[in-house]
């Protein structure tokens, strides 16, 4: 028995017809204003780190930024009959900027026009983020093509050039960092990393990368060359095929500026273009249960001249692609929401692929694991990809598994001992088990309704996409658990957080029990596509009974209740969206028109709130709310307001998803992945969702089950191992040379290990310190032996600096909740041998808890 019809058809038809029926609309729209003022604007936007934005209404007036707001520059010159203007970039402020006449924002392009001293320019920023085939959408390459013609019938003289600062390549502009020339074929190429290169070392929120590499590459004669600005130093690339040449010293990330710049073309009323690639190889991205894992694009032994040869090759077929695909998509939103929808989807569409990062798992497979961008920091998070679901669901079946699969083997691998679904896998890039609540110990501020209906929830979207439950029996008793339990607790929750986790615990949540309905009826609907008939309509029924009880208990006249307990309430109940995308038929159409209505008196200015205890709201729910009447006119009221909150709001950020609805400001976050929940309007089309699912050609399956973590051995034990090591300690700061083996300590104070202050998690407090700053010393001893990778067992909180006989051998930033293994810097490694050594920290704290302590151990391959 089978609840539904697959999404996902057998052939895909009439494809070319409507490839080329889009490329030929994109020629149509080319020159439309786009009415939406973007409070940012996407430039190059592929992961949490590689991710710049302009957050103005010309792209010459800020200087552009990386998502977190930390300088990440760029600078567009055109010269043009002897004379420069800027086109990107607010600096230098001495060049006068060339007047920019229309900026529009398509799914996986920026473009922007400008017009004076006689000619225009078209500068388009393109990220062929083509999402059936995740190869290309996994590529770290953003192409900047220049466009320039004639406008006034004269013949010109018109050079391009192109700077990018080293900060990109770095956590803080003070960073050191070693830049690169050479030339590769045709292809002149600037590179730039940090000195240091500690690889998936830091994990947090307020964080840039500072390891891999950032590149500039271009062909067309274009010459390559660093500029240093403290010293004003230019090194230009020589001539010659095989050209390289390298910096000698190592220079902080502000003072460097990497350069492309293409010789003068006469430029007539045909135009002209160049392009180049900006490009960035992190060599290793996300570490998952002990085991970091390359970017997906490198799953066969690519290297980053793999990347950009294979990205220059493919230009000319990308850029149609794109067009089209922007055209398409582009026209198939308006269709289904208006052109204020596609207007907000279309900025939502790269910022929520942005926040996610694609790897490849031990057999290949691509897995994904989202970010939450200025939350908090955590990754694979279920209340964050249950809301950003839409975007990848849309796209296809690959898409929608890999976030799942590396969540999924996590929760039955056997480190998740719970009856419900896990919250997250970490922090970012860190996905080694779960931080948030209790983490893996305990049930404190964990959200067990919430996840667990997620968690079905999404399975059952996969599953109709597909017309069977393959992919849920890969995790079936797991699944089966979290139904039984949401039977128990689902109905009436009790007081506990949901999603909406900055409101606050909540007990008998109304629009909760609406998620855990849905996540049963779910089930029910993934036994059906199984053959437990029986157990599926047992399911099917509980939820139906559950609806009658909802609808009587959450009554509250002219709408339904924001608590069952709580009169005179009201909540948005986003999560009933379900229902008719996965054809539960659950809830009457008069109760939902009945909600409706009072949602349309309720909402402000800028949007309707979250419920009756804030004037915030969540842009991505308010989208989701919006669809549950499935009338057009009330979709628009509810839309409307969203969209003049992005065009009016005066906090020029990527697009946040929590802001007040009275005034336009931001109430937080930033620049998160959840932003692809505006598509679910389109899960309501099914022609339109099996036309896009069935372009998947990545069809991966056959995901590796979860790594088993290596050992950690003990070498030198920490507090948390109950040995109470002694430190010398200061609290003032020293002179020159603390870090040294031969600084005399003895005047410093004497205490036990862990310093810090009673309350921070995970701490073992032998000494409390208080004050901002600490500095430690100590000689430890490591045993004779064999080692596999000698590590620094670490808890900190905040930001700290560990030195192994003067060496700096490591570097942190944030803080920890619990003891990590942390590889030490290159420039230390040698410094671990068997023998004594004398370790030196110095840690910062601003707020919060605090605390400091650390070991050595060895990490050993799994058994």
């Amino acid at each position: 028995m089978k609840t539904g019809q697959p999404i996902l058809p057998s052939l895909l038809r009439n494809r070319r017809r409507q490839w080329l029926a889009g490329l030929a609309a994109c020629g149509r729209a080319a020159g439309a204003q786009a009415a939406l003022r973007a409070p940012a604007v996407p430039l190059a936007a592929h992961d949490p780190y590689f991710s710049i934005w302009c957050a103005g209404d010309r792209l010459t007036d800020v200087e552009t930024t990386h998502w977190t707001g930390k300088p990440h520059r760029l600078q567009g010159m055109v010269q043009i009959d002897g004379r420069t203007f800027r086109v990107l970039g607010a600096s230098p402020s001495s060049t006068p900027a060339l007047p920019q006449t229309d900026l529009q924002i398509r799914p996986t392009r920026t473009i922007a026009s400008f017009a004076g001293n006689g000619i225009g320019l078209r500068l388009t920023f393109l990220t062929p983020a083509l999402p059936e085939d995740i190869d290309l959408l996994s590529r770290p390459v953003t192409y900047l093509i220049w466009e320039a013609w004639s406008a006034d019938g004269r013949q010109h003289q018109v050079a391009f050039s192109l700077r990018a600062s080293a900060e990109i390549a770095a956590n803080k502009p003070s960073q050191a960092v070693l830049t690169r020339l050479e030339r590769w074929g045709k292809l002149a190429v600037f590179r730039v990393g940090t000195e240091e290169q500690p690889v998936l070392v830091k994990s947090g929120d307020d964080l840039r990368i500072d390891w891999g590499y950032f590149y500039l590459a271009a062909g067309g004669g274009a010459q390559a060359s660093w500029q240093e600005t403290a010293s004003s130093k230019s090194v230009t690339l020589p001539a010659g095929s095989t050209a390289r040449v390298e910096s000698r010293r190592p220079i902080p990330a502000r003072e460097v500026m990497g350069e492309l710049r293409w010789p003068a073309l006469s430029v007539g009323q045909q135009p002209v273009t160049r392009w180049c690639m900006l490009a960035y190889d992190d060599l290793y991205s996300i570490q998952y249960l002990g085991h970091n894992l390359r970017p997906y694009w490198r799953r066969r032994g690519w290297g980053a001249r793999d990347l950009l040869e294979a990205a220059a090759k493919d230009f000319a077929s990308l850029r149609e692609r794109c067009a089209a695909f922007d055209a398409e998509l582009t026209q198939d939103l308006e269709q289904a929401g208006g052109h204020e929808y596609a207007e907000i989807a279309s900025l939502a569409y790269r910022q929520c692929f942005a926040a996610s990062k694609f790897v490849a798992d031990a057999n290949g497979q691509p897995i994904s694991f989202c970010k939450e961008n200025h939350s908090n920091g955590c990754i694979a998070t279920s209340d964050v990809f249950y809301p950003m679901s839409p975007q990848f669901l849309l796209f296809g079946p690959s898409l929608a598994k890999s976030f799942l699969a590396p969540f999924m083997n996590y929760a039955v691998s056997g480190r998740w001992r719970f009856p419900f679904a896990p919250h997250d896998l970490g922090t970012y890039p860190h996905a080694n088990g779960q931080r948030y609540g209790g983490g893996e110990q305990s049930e404190k501020n964990q959200m067990p309704v919430e996840e667990s209906g997620n968690l079905l929830i999404l399975m059952a979207a996969v599953a109709k996409m597909e017309g069977h439950a393959e992919f849920a029996g890969r995790y079936w008793p797991a699944l089966t658990q979290w139904a039984e339990y949401l039977r128990e607790k689902g109905f009436d929750p009790e007081n506990q957080l949901c999603t909406d986790d900055f409101a606050g615990h909540l007990a008998h949540n109304v629009n909760l029990s609406a998620k855990a309905i849905a996540g049963l009826a779910a089930y029910a609907q993934l036994c059906a596509y199984r053959g437990e008939e029986i157990r599926a309509r047992e399911y099917a029924a509980l939820a139906r009974r559950f609806v009658r009880q909802w609808l009587a208990a959450a009554d509250d006249g002219d709408h339904y209740r924001l608590a069952f307990d709580k009169p005179g309430t009201w909540s948005q109940k986003y999560n009933i969206v379900w229902d008719r995308i996965l054809g539960l038929n659950l809830w009457p159409a008069e109760a939902l028109r009945k909600e409706m209505d009072f949602y349309r008196r309720v909402q402000n200015p800028y949007g309707l709130p979250l419920d009756n205890r804030s004037r915030y709201t969540k842009l991505d729910w308010v989208l989701w709310t919006a669809t549950l009447t499935r009338q057009r006119d009330d979709f628009e009221a509810l839309v409307h307001p969203v969209w003049r909150f992005l065009n009016e709001t005066p906090d020029r950020v990527p697009m946040t998803d929590w802001y007040w609805t009275h005034n336009a400001r931001r109430r937080g976050f930033t620049a998160r992945p959840v932003v692809g929940g505006v598509f679910l309007e389109m899960l309501y089309h099914p022609k339109v969702w099996r036309k896009y699912a069935s372009r998947d050609r990545t069809k991966a399956g056959g995901y590796a089950p979860a790594p088993k973590p290596p050992r950690v051995i003990r070498v030198v034990p920490a507090a948390d191992s109950g040995a109470a090591a002694l430190w010398r300690y200061t609290t003032q700061r020293p002179p020159a040379g603390w870090q040294t083996p031969e600084f005399d300590d003895s005047a410093w104070a004497e205490g036990k290990a862990g310093f810090g202050v009673p309350g921070t998690p995970g701490a073992v407090v032998g000494t409390v310190w208080n004050t901002p700053e600490i500095w430690l010393r100590r000689q430890i001893e490591i045993p004779a032996g064999s080692y596999t990778a000698l590590s620094f067992w670490i808890h900190h909180d905040e930001d700290v600096e560990v030195y192994v006989d003067g060496v700096r051998a490591l570097k942190l930033s944030s803080y920890t909740t619990s003891y990590e293994p942390r590889q030490p810097l290159a420039a230390a490694k040698d410094k671990l041998t068997p023998g004594k050594h004398q370790l030196a920290v110095h840690i910062r704290q601003t707020g919060g808890g605090q605390y400091i302590d650390l070991g050595l151990v060895d990490i050993q391959p799994a058994e």
